[in-house]
């Protein structure tokens, strides 16, 4: 939330804002013939530049970035060849990184279930509206404009309910700004340690979040994963953390995004 996947008809949909993060408008997303459709599904009230809707879709599909070295780096493993077959790695971002580093901290330390309760709630309850009655994903201003004990009695936020109203005022000031970590030029080990000092970000966290950005080298090890991994290479059993890096260090700086996809294959 605010996307949407149609298993059926696989339609991907999405709440859009304009450039001044106002004016929302649904859209979904499809396969047309080898390229991609976009359906704004409120037109006649669209305020949005083609130009802005592109660059959004461009940027949450991540269709500009080149994984041609991921495709050689795991060309030897036979079980992973399905991936450049089908050309897949292009892991699913938000438009913007604080979008994605709200929801990234509503993953911690608690059920998939809580987690898009907490989702839905910021959006529903601090989201702006469409005309079809959906809403977008708040802005840092919006969020910054309520307390933390809305964020722990409406949002059921918990632990993290001052986090987000710390997070939203810095954002919103621009005493901290999430968008800069896409081009950084920061060492990724330097770079974690900057999302590490917001507060809530821990070190899964933050190698949730440098896979966001484009930068694959930490594994973002959490229960999921974990259990994946001991089910398909370790006969079930429990097995170290150290043990899980090891069997992937083979993949270098695409450690990351090779334990995801292995690991979320059912293949």
């Amino acid at each position: 939330m605010p996307f949407e996947l149609d298993t059926e008809n696989w339609h991907l949909s999405y709440v859009f804002a304009d450039e001044n993060s106002k004016n929302p408008v649904s859209a979904t997303i499809s396969d047309a013939e080898g390229s991609l459709k976009i359906e704004i599904l409120d037109d006649t009230n669209n305020k949005q530049s083609d130009q802005k809707l592109l660059r959004d879709t461009r940027h949450i599909l991540r269709l500009d970035e080149d994984l041609s070295e991921f495709y050689s780096a795991i060309k030897s493993e036979k079980r992973l060849s399905w991936i450049s077959k089908t050309s897949a790695g292009r892991l699913l971002r938000s438009p913007t990184v604080f979008e994605d580093l709200v929801k990234t901290i509503c993953t911690t330390n608690c059920s998939w279930a809580l987690t898009k309760k907490m989702t839905a709630n910021l959006v529903e309850k601090l989201g702006d509206e469409t005309k079809d009655g959906k809403h977008a994903f708040p802005t840092a201003e919006k969020m910054a404009s309520v307390s933390a004990e809305f964020y722990r009695d409406e949002i059921r936020a918990g632990y993290r309910s001052p986090y987000f109203a710390e997070l939203a005022e810095k954002t919103a000031s621009g005493k901290l700004n999430p968008e800069a970590w896409l081009d950084s030029d920061l060492p990724t080990t330097e770079l974690k340690k900057e999302m590490k000092k917001i507060k809530g970000v821990g070190d899964y966290a933050a190698e949730n979040l440098l896979k966001l950005v484009g930068r694959y080298n930490g594994l973002a090890l959490d229960s999921w994963l974990r259990a994946q991994f001991y089910k398909k290479h370790n006969g079930a059993n429990v097995c170290t953390d150290k043990e899980i890096e090891l069997f992937y260090e083979k993949f270098g700086s695409w450690r990351g995004l090779a334990i995801w996809c292995d690991l979320s294959n059912n293949g």
